[in-house]
């Protein structure tokens, strides 16, 4: 192609839609004006009644929004992704200055990275979409993207599960859009918030917030951490399509109006495994995961009376992994081998109504439904049986049915309030028994229902124009047991420059044990059974969390934060008095062998410091540094202080990438990303290998628990990316390679009863994988 064809190519162009809202209220701003940055001729528009705004022309590449309101300060923008094919969507949020009757721009007061929610002080990291798909080893999965924070490990290389300044996954509260879903992960399992593949599509996604501790008053029932997840609203203006291929599946999803005379819109994704696909074709597999999944949100505009939003997640997942499908070298063990087939389904349905009461008055209430269901069976055979018989087996379903409502208050551009409260009635259906000394072992089989009531109130005031304050208290109560709490939080943040703040929370926490904990089965000497935990009264901590941020320039930032974390009221019991329940929740099942019995009588402590040295996405390149050091330890019945079991005591992290802009007319992006992580190796509990030997089952070395670790962990891994832009449609191409060296995390450790010999099991070293995707 000749420079004068080359010149004459028109040049590829997009929009930008999105919403402007007061940043303390949420209500839309009406007649706020937004330029595109840089623009010459200036390609400006302004928000309509309903703070909405559309802003067409935009070349393709990278572009800055100014957006700017009468007695509000001034935001410059993240640097948006311009695709063909795909209009970009942004909300904003514009703090309110005092100064009326004129249009300022204030320095500092906006800066890249602040979270969402201005109740929180410390402890936060906000993400956008774009960050779950452009770093490097994520697989498009938000777990797997804060494990490059500050503060966060993982459990083991084919789980996402996230281990929080030392504290158990279980404690991890997973929120979408205000609603408080269960494990969003196919193949879950009960007690746990991690798993191999996540049902959450990145394609719904919107900037969420992920919070490691020191929580204002509106979270509750969580001592680790939480995801607060926000689904965008689809397009009411037209139809957007995309298809892709790859690791997690194919999928496939829409947004778009309902039609053109309303503002209704909708957004769905629907995705089915891969490799389940080509099993139908004939391909013979060893091992066919099973899954597919689907998310959606309906968001319909009513006539002076707010929004009314839909909105839904599910998933189905199956796997079996059987022994008897193999060679006999390719068994558990050399003379017996193992069955497992495994299954779990969620369903989450929501409705929820918003509407501003007055100004600065706003209440959003949700009625929302969520299923869960798991079942396990594990049957064993040896080369002399070699008809497999059961050895384990589970079926635990929950259904919650929740009310919520809240009211934000906004009293001036110094104080606001917000309160609300929340119902939850649940049914719940456990059973599962396992084989030991043969005999099957009854650990659950009961049908239950509960209910857990909780309210709270906080409040924002300025002090200065440099100074919040932000105080609160929630309260909760299961009426199962009358178990309850009054946990008081405060915040604190000093704005003491341009450059520099101080960031201050503190608070009490609490988590109810998984529900499955409360109806553990015991059997009396005299045949009767029992459920000794249905007393136990709730996790709770101390928190108090101090950070320091500098801002050297709008897309720099380092941050340093400390932390201590007091831990009590920890279940433990007195017939194993080295066991405590917090070492639970990072592996496919919840070990309900060791967890009946239980008492509040464990402590436990969690403190250390982080550092995080960030650039921001611009000028098509960022890099984030992050190190976490750290203890963990924990004092059970017997009063001696261990390590906990997710007391790695050390994460480094590094990732980074860049994009090469290909062609005058930027028709391309060629993507380059690599990260790296080093960190301690995880304590575990030992094989009692002659006891396991003398009786012939499983037998742990509990007076040693913990006391020994895997080696240090390494991974690396690099990503690839080619996207294509083309007139009315994108094409992506990402290609990850992740290599994890000898010192990979374990997978699976096993002791075989007959010999006493322990194995060792771990992921591939070497794991390429493969996306493809189309938007137009």
């Amino acid at each position: 192609m000749s420079a004068d064809e080359v010149r004459a190519q028109p040049v590829l162009r997009s929009s930008v839609k999105g919403i402007v809202l007061d940043a303390q209220s949420l209500e839309p701003l009406a007649g706020a004006s937004i330029l595109l940055v840089n623009s010459d001729p200036p390609l400006a528009c302004s928000t309509d009644e309903i703070g909405h705004f559309g802003l067409k022309g935009i070349p393709i590449g990278s572009a800055e929004l100014k957006v700017s309101f009468i007695g509000y300060a001034t935001l410059i923008s993240d640097p948006l992704v311009i695709s063909s094919g795909k209009e970009a969507d942004i909300t904003v949020y514009l703090q309110q200055t005092g100064i009326n009757g004129k249009e300022v721009e204030v320095k500092g007061v906006y800066r890249k990275g602040e979270a969402l929610n201005r109740m929180v002080s410390v402890s936060i990291r906000p993400f956008s979409v774009d960050e779950t798909f452009r770093f490097p080893g994520t697989y498009n999965d938000p777990a797997r993207m804060a494990q490059n924070f500050a503060g966060v490990t993982s459990g083991i290389d084919n789980r996402n599960d996230i281990i929080v300044r030392g504290n158990s996954p279980s404690g991890v509260q997973w929120r979408l859009d205000d609603m408080e879903i269960p494990n969003p992960n196919h193949f879950a399992a009960v007690g746990t918030t991690g798993g191999p593949v996540t049902m959450l599509n990145d394609n719904l996604l919107t900037n969420s917030d992920f919070l490691t501790g020191s929580f204002p008053a509106q979270y509750g029932n969580t001592t680790a951490g939480v995801f607060d997840l926000r689904l965008k609203t689809g397009n009411s203006d037209h139809h957007e399509f995309w298809f892709g291929l790859g690791w997690n599946g194919l999928e496939f999803g829409s947004e778009g109006p309902f039609s053109n005379k309303s503002a209704a819109s909708y957004i769905f994704s629907y995705r089915v495994s891969m490799l389940q696909l080509l099993s139908y074709t004939g391909v013979k597999m060893n091992v066919v995961p099973q899954y597919q999944d689907l998310s959606f949100k309906v968001n319909i505009p009513l006539r002076k009376t707010g929004i009314l939003t839909i909105t839904g997640m599910g998933g189905l997942s199956y796997i079996q992994l059987f022994d008897s499908r193999k060679e006999q070298s390719g068994w558990m063990f050399p003379d017996y081998g193992e069955n497992l087939a495994n299954g779990s389904n969620l369903a989450v349905l929501g409705l929820t109504h918003q509407a501003a009461l007055k100004p600065g008055l706003r209440m959003k209430t949700m009625l929302y439904a969520v299923s869960s269901l798991v079942y396990t069976s594990i049957d064993t055979f040896s080369n002399v049986v070699t008809t497999p018989s059961l050895w384990a087996g589970e079926r635990s379903s929950e259904v919650k049915l929740s009310f919520s409502s809240r009211v934000y208050k906004k009293f001036s551009t110094k104080s606001s309030m917000e309160s609300g409260l929340s119902y939850d009635h649940f049914f719940m259906q456990f059973s599962d028994s396992m084989m030991f000394k043969s005999s099957f072992q009854v650990h659950t089989g009961t049908k239950e229902q509960m209910d857990f009531v909780r309210v709270y109130g906080q409040w924002l005031q300025s002090l200065a124009p440099s100074v919040d304050l932000k105080a609160g208290i929630y309260g909760s109560w299961l009426l199962l047991n009358n178990s309850w709490s009054a946990e008081p939080r405060i915040g604190l943040d000093w704005r003491i420059s341009d450059k520099h703040t101080l960031n201050f929370g503190a608070g009490l926490y609490s988590q109810m044990p998984p529900h499955v904990i409360y109806f553990q089965i015991n059997r009396l000497p005299g045949g009767a059974m029992i459920q000794p935990n249905r007393n136990l009264d709730f996790i709770r901590s101390v928190q108090s969390a101090l950070s320091y941020d500098f801002r050297p320039t709008k897309i720099l930032h380092l941050k340093t934060e400390v932390y201590y974390q007091y831990l009590y009221d920890l279940p433990v019991k007195s017939s194993i008095p080295q066991y405590s329940l917090i070492n639970e929740g990072h592996d496919f099942f919840l070990n309900r062998q060791y967890s009946d019995s239980l008492i509040n009588k464990g402590t436990g402590s969690n403190y250390g410091i982080e550092f995080t040295f960030e650039r921001y996405y611009n000028k098509q390149y960022y890099f984030l540094f992050t190190a976490s050091v750290y203890q963990s330890t924990y004092t059970a019945y017997d009063n001696v202080r261990r390590n906990s079991a997710f007391g790695v005591n050390y994460v480094l992290n590094a990732v980074g990438g860049y994009d090469f802009v290909i062609g005058k007319r930027r028709w391309g992006i060629l993507s380059l990303g690599l990260r790296a992580t080093y960190a301690g190796g995880n304590p575990y509990i030992p094989f009692d290998v002659n006891a396991t030997v003398a009786s012939g089952e499983t037998m742990m070395d509990w007076p040693a628990s913990f006391t020994v670790r895997y080696p240090d962990y390494k991974r690396a891994s690099l990503r690839f990316g080619l996207k294509r832009n083309l007139p009315g449609y994108n094409i992506e191409f990402i290609l990850d390679l992740q290599y994890r060296t000898n010192y990979t995390n374990v997978y699976l450790q096993r002791i075989d009863p007959k010999t006493g010999e322990i194995r060792n099991f771990f992921n591939m070293g070497f794991f390429p994988m493969a996306t493809w995707r189309i938007q137009f």
